[in-house]
């Protein structure tokens, strides 16, 4: 299959199984209303001032750049200037750090009132930041500072391909193995952190003279990828060693078993073969976790799993998140009985409201535009 990125063609999955197209598109934009402009107990958006905004993650309390980034893709994708520039303004202000270590990295997570939680950086943000911007710059065109998009995410891919050449502070790829790190002084990684169609679109859009880096970014990460999944039930581990093998933290549960960061990967996953179809490999995951997860049904008990499928006493925290990423993994399925149910399931099932609803929402609002044709490419 070639990839949108070569036809310029996305698929509307939904329209695939028989939605109807007017209904497909009130259902995306509603989606954008209820998280960015619905009641007290559904929105993930909070205006601040006339000039700045944030996205705050509801069952912690705080501002992290994974939800800021993710919050920029959603804008820059529905063509909402507005909320991406306050989102952005917002983040420049407060998480950017201007010296130290830490210098041309975001804090990952603030409190809403600006002041940080914590200084160090969580590189899925730095990569989604760079790549909405990017986005943005073509979608919009670039303005003054900080709304110099195309600089500002060129400066991020400096930082986190080249910070420490010059003793200070470290990068946030494995300079060798070209792996995305859990953090930067981190020996290992994160599965849902590697995103090999961004990557594709750094060495186009990104720093010429690290063009072929972001290239082999890519084709590792992809390498990685089949490594990191269970060659069974295609679920992958929170944390993992560089070779894919889990790894198991300090502290709480460890992290080396399936729970809410690897819901991400199926995502992960049918994004790369949409926009690039580069790897077949990717269709048989999908069907993997799809064959698992998609006879449990529309009332499964979704819960932690060690990789290999064994059900663990904790249950999901994010449940609407699984079921969405489930079936994103559509893009790169094959069109069996699981896939539909996948979808289905996602299209019957509401957006999460209450205390936990912000990491559910964004995950599912992702799924909402990938299923609909309408998360694309701005090159």
């Amino acid at each position: 299959m070639k990839g949108a990125f070569y036809t310029g063609k996305y698929r509307n999955v939904f329209m695939e199984y028989g939605y109807d197209e007017e209904e497909i598109r009130n259902r995306v934009e509603d989606t954008w209303n209820k998280l960015f402009y619905g009641d007290e107990n559904t929105r993930i958006y909070w205006p601040v001032g006339d000039d700045m905004g944030y996205i705050l993650d509801t069952g912690n309390n705080d501002v992290r750049t994974e939800g800021m980034s993710y919050g920029m893709m959603m804008c820059v994708q529905m063509d909402k200037k507005e909320e991406f520039d306050r989102i952005w303004k917002w983040t420049y202000t407060y998480m950017l750090h201007r010296s130290g270590k830490y210098k041309g990295y975001f804090a990952w997570s603030l409190n809403s009132d600006g002041t940080r939680r914590a200084e160090g950086p969580a590189p899925d943000g730095e990569e989604y930041f760079a790549m909405a911007l990017l986005f943005a710059s073509k979608r919009w065109g670039d303005g003054p500072e900080p709304f110099d998009y195309s600089r500002q995410a060129r400066n991020i891919l400096r930082e986190v391909v080249h910070k420490g050449e010059d003793g200070v502070g470290d990068p946030m790829w494995e300079p060798n193995l070209k792996l995305i790190k859990f953090i930067p002084e981190s020996p290992y990684t994160d599965p849902s952190y590697h995103l090999p169609h961004f990557y594709e679109l750094f060495s186009i859009m990104g720093n010429p003279e690290d063009s072929d880096f972001w290239k082999e970014a890519a084709e590792a990460s992809r390498r990685f990828l089949k490594t990191a999944c269970h060659p069974v039930t295609g679920l992958a581990p929170e944390y993992s060693e560089f070779d894919g093998r889990p790894r198991k933290a300090p502290w709480g549960y460890g992290h080396h078993h399936f729970y809410s960061d690897s819901y991400r990967v199926a995502a992960n996953i049918g994004l790369d073969y949409e926009w690039f179809g580069k790897d077949e490999w990717q269709r048989t995951e999908a069907d993997r976790i799809q064959a698992f997860f998609a006879p449990m049904g529309a009332n499964a008990d979704y819960r932690m799993y060690a990789i290999d499928g064994t059900p663990l006493p904790e249950k999901a925290l994010h449940p609407v998140g699984l079921l969405a990423t489930n079936a994103m993994a559509s893009l790169a399925a094959n069109d069996t009985e699981n896939r539909r149910k996948c979808v289905e399931l996602l299209w019957n099932t509401p957006v999460r409201t209450g205390v936990r609803r912000y990491y559910d929402n964004c995950l599912y609002f992702f799924a909402m535009l990938a299923l609909s044709g309408n998360y694309r490419i701005w090159l």
